[in-house]
């Protein structure tokens, strides 16, 4: 790669949940051109902090950076040189060529591999568990809590996928809310709302979802979604501090700063080579 490519400064994201929309604000406020990929139907979660909710709603803005539902690549091109983040229905990256960022980011976090290649763009990243370092991807980042969460591994691949969430003030699984049938999803408690033990927050059909601890609703998805059984719907955040709710986590700014760290690291091979 030839010093004069590091003067393209976009970035493409595949993803716009809240761990992307985490790593995309720290690079846009980073000066980089931040495009995002996602699917025609995103089920996030933490709704409040996801830029793929602009594809619902037009735009989305988190702590004062907002991102706009781009119809095409060209589109997308123009919000992100107007200072916004574009977000673009792709989940296959039929536009990659159209785009040519510096950096393609997965961050689906889907815990495999979903068609990222290490030739995909001049620098790639690979979020989590399913990437390895050297072989589809330049770099990994680690997204499990605990001593190494937001490290850049740049030779081999993220600890593995336990199946068990995060654990917060000793809350794991209970957190998390499954969907316990398939149909349509009512919700009865939103986002920010304080919840208790054994609290409806939500009915699918006739089935009720209750909290399985005290809490603030942190996420919980979009009402009237059609949603399978065990699919994550909601989570419950034992802090109560509903203003946290409405921020990047402090599990998306550090997997953020391991993927700006990464692009400045091969950036800066550039310039010294």
């Amino acid at each position: 790669m030839s010093i004069y490519k590091i003067h393209n400064t976009k970035i493409l994201i595949r993803g716009a949940g809240d761990i992307a929309s985490g790593i995309a604000y720290r690079l846009f406020i980073s000066g980089f051109k931040v495009i995002m990929t996602e699917t025609e139907h995103p089920t996030s979660i933490r709704r409040k902090v996801c830029f793929s909710e602009a594809i619902y709603d037009g735009e989305k803005e988190i702590e004062g950076v907002k991102a706009i539902f781009s119809k095409d690549p060209d589109m997308a091109l123009r919000v992100a040189e107007e200072g916004k983040i574009p977000v673009l229905i792709d989940p296959e990256l039929k536009y990659l060529s159209y785009i040519k960022p510096l950096a393609l980011v997965d961050a689906i976090l889907a815990k495999k591999n979903l068609g990222t290649k290490i030739e995909m763009a001049d620098i790639v990243i690979g979020v989590g568990p399913g990437f390895e370092a050297g072989k589809d991807c330049h770099a990994v980042i680690e997204t499990k809590r605990g001593h190494n969460l937001g490290k850049v591994i740049y030779c081999g691949s993220a600890e593995d996928n336990t199946g068990v969430p995060g654990e917060i003030m000793g809350y794991a699984r209970e957190r998390v809310l499954y969907a316990p049938a398939s149909g349509k999803i009512k919700v009865l408690k939103d986002i920010g709302s304080l919840v208790k033990t054994g609290e409806t927050v939500a009915v699918i059909g006739n089935v009720e979802v209750k909290a399985r601890i005290n809490g603030v609703l942190r996420g919980m998805i979009r009402d009237g979604f059609e949603v399978y059984e065990g699919l994550k719907i909601g989570d419950v955040d034992p802090t109560g501090v509903v203003e946290n709710c409405y921020t990047i986590s402090d599990k998306a700014r550090a997997v953020g700063g391991g993927v700006l760290e990464a692009i400045l690291f091969f950036m800066n091979q550039i310039i010294k080579n």
